[in-house]
């Protein structure tokens, strides 16, 4: 159970994603739950088990079982819930509204070009791949007690092909 405040679903975000975000959030905070504590419990990634929530990630049968059991949610409603495919993408207004994500969007606004010559010359001509796709979000505190976020993007290298 988790002894820091946990996220839950803001207002503003519950009429523009699927119902299983109202489901799973209710439960999560009865619980008082962090993402990360169900992720060791669901043996996935934290950042994936929050997009299951958003509605933006896929679950299989063994998920929602799990999912079923660890938030004491009724195994057919959710299973109901989670039948479907994502919907990804059509959650949030661009550019983004909230704090956190706007400096997200803006760091790619920012360094976008540069990161993109990087991997060029790196990796040849190309993109990253968001569906061959892991991430993780990380806390380092440095000698002067100041917290940092740490977030690691990796994604399998998709080179162009020439026709």
């Amino acid at each position: 159970m988790a002894t820091t405040r946990i996220a839950t679903l803001d207002s503003t975000l519950r009429d523009r994603l699927p119902v299983q975000a109202n489901t799973l959030f209710e439960a999560k905070a009865a619980k008082n739950m962090t993402f990360e504590e169900i992720a060791q419990q669901l043996g996935r990634n934290e950042v994936a088990v929050a997009a299951i929530f958003y509605g933006q990630a896929q679950t299989t049968p063994e998920d929602v079982a799990n999912l079923s059991k660890i938030l004491s949610i009724d195994h057919s409603t959710l299973e109901k819930q989670l039948s479907g495919y994502p919907f990804r993408g059509q959650t949030m207004d661009m550019p983004p509204k909230e704090p956190l994500i706007y400096r997200l969007y803006e760091i790619v606004q920012n360094y976008g070009f540069a990161y993109k010559a990087i991997l060029n010359e790196k990796l040849g001509d190309g993109i990253m791949s968001a569906i061959s796709f892991s991430t993780k979000v990380e806390k380092e505190t440095d000698k002067d007690g100041n917290n940092w976020a740490v977030i690691t993007l990796r994604g399998k290298w998709l080179p162009f092909s020439r026709f």
